[in-house]
């Protein structure tokens, strides 16, 4: 595949897929950008033209099945990844789908199955961003022993302010497009993996407290995506977790992640992803250095092109550790609707 061109098909061209995934993939010598079917026949038009693409589709399934490409971007919310990339793979294309992974485990599950039906294929699950730039250093202090074990980790994630009973009805909040995944808990939860690993329980409590939401058409829809959730895991590797997540805390303390360890103690400040620390016998916590060499970022579309070349393998995200987060996911909803701690991974 190394020498031949990479010509790609987008089934959806949301937010990111415009902002990202377009452009960038646009850039990669080798790379052509050859169809696109979007929500409507206009508005895939519309992203057509402002990207060079030449055809435009009315629906997807002409799309996947044509024989003009041999990778597939999925632009979509999570409730078509499933027969999207199923679809896909059986075609024999290369699959790059947006997060999250799926609407459950179960859909996340069956998309691995068949990917490892077809070793030959890469898939790409896009991952958690926002930590890209610190994710080396965390994992290097750990390591080192900067923290010596670690005991506990608190995680807080504020989105939103006050609750807003008039807001509106975003696609996140509509199970039928997003499933089990419940604000923004997938993408820390993956982030959380890449330092410490997954975790071995999950007890978790939840509420709906904005309870109806006015979508486009000003009917209201009855919510039941949780907008604050608190949860407790022992995580595999030793310590536990304390996570919160909300989008109804007015004036909330600044989003970060803690690490308490025998002999450290270290902060991630979320607003500005800078670390800081202090071990033992330090008078408190003070800045951490994050080495440019060191410093992550964005090269999903970069990664995604060079493993279909056979350069280098799919380590942000594959298809297992969307699994794992969408099994924490599951989890966690498991743990709120019956009140029982729940054992990952599920079975």
């Amino acid at each position: 595949m190394a020498d031949q061109p990479i010509r790609i098909g987008f089934v959806g061209a949301g937010a990111n897929t415009r902002l990202r995934h377009l452009p960038g993939l646009k850039e990669i010598d080798g790379v052509e950008l050859v169809s696109v079917a979007n929500r409507s026949l206009e508005s895939g038009q519309r992203i057509a033209d402002e990207f060079g693409i030449q055809t435009v589709y009315d629906n997807w399934v002409d799309l996947v099945e044509a024989d003009d490409t041999n990778a597939i971007c999925i632009g979509t919310w999570p409730y078509m990844h499933e027969t999207l990339v199923l679809a896909s793979l059986e075609a024999g294309k290369h699959v790059q789908t947006e997060a999250r992974m799926a609407m459950d485990s179960d859909e996340a599950k069956s998309m691995l199955a068949a990917s490892r039906l077809n070793p030959d294929l890469i898939t790409q699950i896009v991952p958690a961003p926002h930590t890209l730039k610190v994710d080396n250093t965390i994992k290097d202090l750990i390591e080192s022993g900067y923290l010596g074990d670690i005991l506990s980790i608190d995680m807080t994630v504020h989105q939103g302010g006050f609750v807003d009973h008039d807001g509106p009805l975003h696609w996140r909040h509509d199970r039928d497009l997003s499933g089990n995944n419940i604000m923004q808990m997938g993408i820390w939860y993956e982030a959380m993996m890449r330092w410490v690993g997954p975790a071995e329980t999950v007890s978790a409590n939840g509420r709906v407290n904005v309870k109806h939401r006015q979508d486009d058409s000003g009917a209201r829809r009855y919510i039941t995506i949780p907008d604050h959730v608190e949860a407790v895991c022992e995580m595999a590797s030793g310590p536990v977790a304390r996570l919160r997540f909300s989008t109804v805390t007015g004036h909330a303390p600044g989003d970060g992640v803690w690490f308490f360890g025998t002999e450290g103690t270290l902060r991630l400040d979320a607003s500005t992803m800078t670390l800081s620390g202090g071990r033992r016998e330090d008078d408190g916590l003070s800045d951490i250095d994050i080495p440019a060499e060191k410093q992550g970022g964005w090269r999903v579309e970069e990664e995604f092109i060079n493993a279909i070349k056979g350069i280098e393998p799919i380590t942000h995200t594959n298809f297992l550790d969307g699994v794992r987060y969408m099994e924490f996911t599951d989890a966690i909803s498991i743990s709120i609707q019956s009140g029982e701690r729940v054992r990952l991974p599920l079975t």
